[in-house]
């Protein structure tokens, strides 16, 4: 069993876990979503998670995914981000190393950017009471394309009010 199957198994243990103890039920359709967003990497939304559902040939309704995520959140198998805007974004909770996001404040793109332990040794022994599972950074700015295209505008509104 490799790497990924383990991680899927220990997710859906887990969720298995979450369920009886909340007295949920256990339908295929918890399980395949579960499956499906820990097959993917990356940040999702609720429209992009349905459509590479349906792409994949799984019916799923909305109100099942939505529904799924409350629970795939209140276990802890999902992390919400808010990037700004209206769009929620989400990702896996596990098998993710800790990373950076940096957030254009023009365009709403999102990149990860891979970190090292920001804490050091020091740090750990002043939070040795406290079990760190991940942390991620919001870095917000503008990112290279918006920036040329402000000074790109900003240059021909210049020439226009001459």
């Amino acid at each position: 069993m490799d790497g990924s199957q383990k991680l899927r198994k220990q997710v859906k243990d887990e969720f298995m876990q979450y369920l009886s103890d909340h007295k949920h039920r256990k339908t295929p359709e918890r399980f395949a979503i579960l499956d499906h967003i820990y097959n993917t990497k990356g940040h999702f939304d609720m429209d992009s998670l349905y459509k590479s559902m349906v792409d994949v040939n799984f019916r799923v309704s909305r109100a099942t995914l939505y529904n799924t995520i409350e629970l795939l959140l209140d276990c802890g198998l999902v992390v919400k981000h808010q990037f700004g805007g209206n769009i929620s974004k989400y990702e896996r909770a596990y098998g993710n190393e800790n990373h950076d996001h940096i957030i254009c404040t023009s365009c709403g793109e999102v990149w990860e950017s891979k970190n090292g332990n920001l804490f050091t040794p020091a740090q750990q022994r002043k939070i040795k009471k406290f079990t760190v599972s991940y942390y991620s950074m919001y870095i917000y700015g503008i990112c290279s394309k918006c920036s040329h295209a402000r000074k790109v505008a900003l240059k021909k509104l210049k020439k226009e009010t001459k």
